[in-house]
């Protein structure tokens, strides 16, 4: 069994009352995130998506959470306020059954890092930018097991081999390793 020790809990409430849809949170997360920082913007690379419907006035913001590497049992369909939602739209992960949170180029899961990237930010950028306070930080304190993390590129590699197979990424990292020290 794990040591306990108390650790912050960061997270983002959502008040779907008061978006409007505007995906202002869209845009300065993908900025925020370019190479070099604000260089550019592609929302397909921000790590908050607003699930719209204006014909149905449904706006609901999402932020990454953890890559799952298997599709989920969930299609279930809930009604709000007389109105139909997908149980996918509320959810957090990056999957084998959507493209949402997955960087548009190579694939790779997205995760939010409460924009703690240098500098790091008080709250999160799209907390910041949401003119309708729709986005609310929230810190607690939990005491929790540590747990090992998983390094940014083992996770990457992760979802690559699920997405590949084991040997056409081995194959692949032997190709890219031998011409490098050439």
């Amino acid at each position: 069994m794990g040591e306990k020790k108390k650790k912050i809990i960061k997270s983002i409430k959502i008040d779907v009352e008061k978006c409007n849809g505007c995906r202002a949170c869209e845009v300065i997360c993908s900025a925020f995130h370019a190479t070099p920082k604000y260089s550019s913007n592609n929302p397909g690379r921000s790590r908050i998506r607003v699930i719209r419907e204006p014909l149905r006035d449904v706006y609901l913001p999402v932020y990454a959470g953890e890559y799952a590497p298997a599709e989920c049992m969930g299609r279930d369909k809930y009604v709000i306020d007389g109105k139909e939602y997908d149980e996918c739209g509320f959810c957090r992960a990056s999957c084998p059954s959507r493209d949402i949170f997955k960087e548009p180029d190579s694939g790779l899961p997205l995760k939010c890092d409460m924009c703690e990237d240098d500098p790091a930010q008080e709250k999160p950028l799209c907390v910041q930018w949401c003119i309708n306070d729709a986005l609310i930080y929230e810190e607690r304190e939990e005491e929790v097991e540590e747990e090992v993390k998983l390094e940014d590129v083992e996770i990457g590699l992760e979802s690559m081999i699920d997405k590949y197979g084991l040997e056409k990424v081995m194959d692949t990292v032997s190709r890219m390793s031998a011409s490098k020290k050439g």
